[in-house]
C-alpha cells in the first residue's frame, strides 16, 4: 500500500494550494480518507476527512470554510483544496486511510492504517 502526497510548496498568506494524495495497492473505495498536518514543533493534528463515497466531509474548526476535501475513487486520488492560507497553516501535510465506519473515529490518527510521507506547506508570516 502506498499513499503519495504532492502539491505542497511555499506560498504567501491569502494564496491557495491544492494537495493531492495518490493511492496504490489499496482498495481505495473501501477506506475513508483523512488529511492531517504537523506544524513545526507541534503534534500532528486532524485537518479533515471524507467518507468512502464522498457523501460526507468533516473538518477541523481551524480550517472550516477555507479547506475542501474531495476524492476521486476511479483515480484513487484524494485532494485538499486550501484557500485563504495563513501562516498558522504551515505544516507537513499527510494523507491517511482508515477502515473506520464511524465518523467519530475520523479525527483519531490511531484509527488510520496507512499513511503517506507528507508534503510541506509553508506560509511565511
Amino acid at each position: 500500500v502506498q499513499l503519495v502526497e504532492s502539491g505542497g510548496g511555499l506560498v504567501q498568506a491569502g494564496d491557495s494550494l491544492r494537495l493531492s494524495c495518490a493511492a496504490s495497492g489499496v482498495a481505495f473505495g473501501n477506506y475513508a480518507m483523512g488529511w492531517f498536518r504537523q506544524p513545526p514543533g507541534k503534534e500532528r493534528e486532524f485537518v479533515g476527512a471524507v467518507s468512502r463515497r464522498a457523501v460526507t466531509t468533516y473538518y477541523a474548526d481551524s480550517v472550516k470554510g477555507r479547506f475542501t476535501i474531495s476524492r476521486d475513487n476511479g483515480q484513487k486520488t484524494l485532494y485538499l483544496q486550501m484557500n485563504s492560507l495563513k501562516p498558522e497553516d504551515t505544516a507537513i501535510y499527510f494523507c491517511a486511510a482508515t477502515p473506520a465506519f464511524s465518523s467519530n473515529d475520523y479525527s483519531n490518527a490511531d484509527k488510520y492504517d496507512y499513511w503517506g510521507r507528507g508534503t510541506q506547506v509553508t506560509v511565511p508570516s
